[in-house]
């Protein structure tokens, strides 16, 4: 992957420079705009200031940019997102986002979830049109932390702590039901023993907030993204155990977690499969203070990835991205948001092959018969794809072209 370069004021600069700072600090608030040189003749990009300036792609250009360009996006159609965009995802600046969700950020005590209401994976049921499920929100946030992309450069790099920094900072500038989404968000922080009092601290003044009505009957939310742990059975209900929060486990009823067990079998039974390297289980859970630094769960969405965090729709897709992983391929990740089937989108994009990415499909005999249609009715309109029936051997992968060689 070649690394990221920008052009301001007649200088080409490297992402890494030391002098860019300076250099985007000079044309900050001009009309002038830095151009990035992943393809040729370069792409206008916009600078937003945080702690230090930052490039950002404009909107509506992801797809203009190299497919190994950290701010390429492919078109909307080639996942669930597409759906989404302009309904239930309002972009009002680049740095300023509002989502529709079809879940509350606040509680009336005593009210449970209506009947008919799931509590587990609302994209599952009938979750109301134009409403993003807390299934589609996790998936919004991990597209925009850049988790379900692999470079081969991150070999090593993604980890806990790597988690918690980059959720978080795809929350900033979010807005869920009039809230900032990055105040209702916690997100573990990597747990040490020799810290855990310091660790502790941080989390109950994150989560101070549920603790404080917004008004005389209505109770806030939060949501807790981290890494499913197991569960137990306890007098007061379920026992959830979140990794990296071992001290704090989340705690629903019985029945609601009986749902969730059927509702994401197949999640919670692959933690277990006859795979080398076992797969992880993602969590997001909406929360509420049931008394006092006691978190009861209201809802509950669950997304299986591999042991590196990168999504996926099932173990059927699994060997495809560990061999990806294991040639250090490029590659991007298709997520269905709220869409009824995954099964309408590449299983994969490959992002190093040329100047437009490489749909990868795997078709398992495992799948159901309307997904096995819907992947069908795809690839009848592409007769030169690359597809893997996983009950044969893998076709070759496409050959791997550097960008300077696409341009």
């Amino acid at each position: 992957m070649e690394p990221t370069r920008y052009f301001i004021k007649g200088q080409t600069y490297a992402a890494a420079d030391p002098g860019l700072q300076d250099a985007l600090a000079r044309v900050y608030g001009s009309p002038e705009r830095p151009r990035c040189l992943c393809m040729s003749g370069g792409i206008e990009m916009y600078i937003s200031r945080h702690a230090e300036y930052v490039v950002k792609r404009m909107p509506d250009t992801g797809n203009h940019h190299h497919p190994t360009c950290p701010s390429f996006e492919p078109e909307p159609g080639i996942s669930g997102l597409g759906e989404l965009v302009g309904q239930a995802i309002i972009e009002h600046t680049p740095d300023q986002v509002e989502i529709r969700t079809d879940f509350a950020m606040s509680r009336m005590p005593g009210k449970s979830v209506p009947r008919g209401e799931a509590v587990t994976d609302p994209a599952e049921g009938h979750a109301p049109r134009k409403r993003m499920s807390l299934l589609a929100l996790l998936h919004f946030l991990y597209e925009r932390a850049g988790f379900n992309r692999w470079f081969p450069a991150m070999e090593g790099r993604r980890n806990q702590g790597v988690l918690h920094k980059y959720l978080i900072e795809a929350a900033r500038g979010v807005m869920v039901k009039g809230v900032s989404l990055v105040e209702r968000l916690y997100v573990p922080e990597p747990f040490r023993a020799e810290l855990k009092d310091e660790i502790g601290q941080r989390r109950r003044r994150k989560l101070a907030l549920l603790l404080s009505p917004e008004d005389a009957v209505q109770f806030k939310m939060a949501i807790i993204v981290g890494e499913y742990n197991g569960s137990e059975q306890t007098n007061f209900g379920r026992r959830i155990v979140v990794k990296h929060m071992p001290d704090v486990p989340l705690f629903i009823e019985t029945k609601d977690w009986e749902r969730i067990e059927r509702n994401f079998a197949g999640i919670l039974q692959a933690r277990d499969a006859d795979v080398p390297r076992k797969p992880r289980v993602m969590m997001a859970a909406l929360v509420y203070a049931k008394r006092e630094h006691v978190y009861q769960v209201e809802r509950v969405s669950m997304m299986l990835t591999t042991d590196q965090w990168i999504p996926l729709n099932g173990l059927h897709e699994l060997p495809l991205i560990e061999l990806l992983h294991h040639e250090q391929r490029a590659f991007m990740k298709p997520l269905r948001y709220d869409a009824r089937s995954a099964a309408g989108f590449p299983n994969v994009l490959l992002l190093d092959s040329g100047k437009v990415p490489v749909q990868l499909h795997v078709v398992s005999p495992f799948m159901e018969a309307k997904e096995r249609s819907t992947k069908e009715k795809l690839l009848a309109g592409i007769p030169s794809a690359w597809v893997w029936a996983t009950d044969q051997d893998m076709p070759h992968l496409p050959e791997r072209k550097c960008a300077t060689e696409a341009l």
